[in-house]
């Protein structure tokens, strides 16, 4: 049999997700944002929980390609844009539209036109200070852009440093100085797609002609600081494995690479089939949670390559066999990267290839 260790995605979730993200999106379109293989959860299954969707937004233009021969027929958006003077006929044939945010790019568009039809979307630098024109180029962009035969401007495009509440607090770049800078830009008769997932439902001052919904779609808050139940989304990836041996150590005997803990009781430690090498961050401390026979049972000890220790010493009911939930329904996948020091985002990213992945309609 295979390991014992499953990727569970929640079908029904991802698409309670969408109509959350719709709802909170009002009249503005709608991109779902299925870079990453769909953040973890698998590119073609994304597409379909989607199809409600206005559009997919990606960074690769082979998946972009391959969605397409999947038979997917609305908007497609490289958020990164195009790479090589190769991948233009890509672009005209497929319909997918992209971002062009530096000037190589417009003489690369220039060099190889006429075009039958591309479409493009300026991205502007309002602070974030990663890709993009400065917000007082967007009129010289717009019109070299628009003299080239074929290339047709979509509208502009912007990306909010800090749009979460509390991460956001104190820092520079803020949305209302992004905003302040977009100002000159937003007097003009533009398309705008300025918020991402923590701008849509946290920042009602953006407002724009659409919406890049990303981690929400997957049910992590964008803030951890906000449950997925506050906001009104549901986790749509368990990450479970089934415990492989129990046990019974004495107090003061130490668990695992590095004797990092060293039990203060007798203790029951279960052995579970999940490692760094199936995604779980090797970093995760002591106590950080996991969810067995309806208990929480905390990690004790090193992460391993393919397996980990938890206490089950509280939870008699935890047998061989017996699932663990890392993260999913029980377990906040923001709380355990919180307690790695990262986000859901990298753990969700982070599932390797050899976990097996099934769907449910939950």
């Amino acid at each position: 049999m295979p390991r014992p260790i499953l990727a569970t995605i929640h079908m029904g979730s991802l698409r309670h997700n969408l109509e959350r993200m719709r709802e909170a999106a009002g009249q503005r379109t709608l991109w779902a944002v299925v870079k990453a293989n769909a953040y973890g959860h698998g590119l073609f299954r994304a597409a379909r929980a989607f199809a409600d969707a206005d559009g997919l937004a990606l960074i690769d233009l082979c998946d972009a390609d391959a969605v397409r021969r999947q038979g997917w027929t609305k908007r497609l958006l490289l958020l990164e844009g195009f790479f090589d003077e190769t991948d233009l006929p890509l672009l005209e044939r497929d319909d997918i539209e992209t971002i062009v945010h530096n000037d190589a790019m417009i003489d690369m568009l220039r060099a190889h036109a006429p075009f039958k039809k591309i479409k493009v979307h300026i991205k502007i630098n309002s602070g974030m200070n990663r890709l993009g024109f400065l917000p007082q180029d967007e009129q010289r962009v717009r019109q070299a852009l628009e003299a080239i035969k074929g290339v047709h401007v979509m509208g502009i495009v912007t990306h909010f440093a800090n749009a979460e509440p509390t991460y956001g607090a104190g820092k520079p770049s803020t949305v209302s100085e992004q905003l302040s800078r977009m100002a000159t830009v937003a007097d003009q008769d533009r398309s705008f797609c300025m918020a991402n997932s923590a701008a849509t439902l946290f920042q009602a001052d953006v407002k724009g002609d659409a919406v890049r919904a990303g981690v929400a779609l997957y049910g992590a808050s964008p803030d951890s600081h906000y449950t997925s139940q506050e906001l009104g989304i549901c986790p749509a990836m368990t990450l479970s494995a089934k415990i492989l041996a129990i046990q019974n150590v004495p107090a003061g005997e130490a668990i695992g690479y590095g004797s990092r803990f060293v039990t203060h009781r007798d203790s029951r430690i279960a052995v579970v089939a999940c490692g760094y090498a199936d995604g779980y961050p090797r970093r995760a401390p002591d106590g950080t949670p996991t969810y067995v026979e309806g208990k929480i049972a905390p990690l004790v000890g090193s992460v391993s390559m393919d397996m980990l220790t938890i206490d089950v010493t509280d939870v008699p009911e935890a047998q061989l066999g017996s699932t663990v939930e890392m993260w999913g329904k029980h377990i906040s996948i923001n709380e355990v990267a919180g307690l790695c020091g990262t986000i859901g985002y990298e753990l969700m990213c982070a599932l390797a290839l050899r976990v097996p992945i099934a769907e449910d309609e939950a």
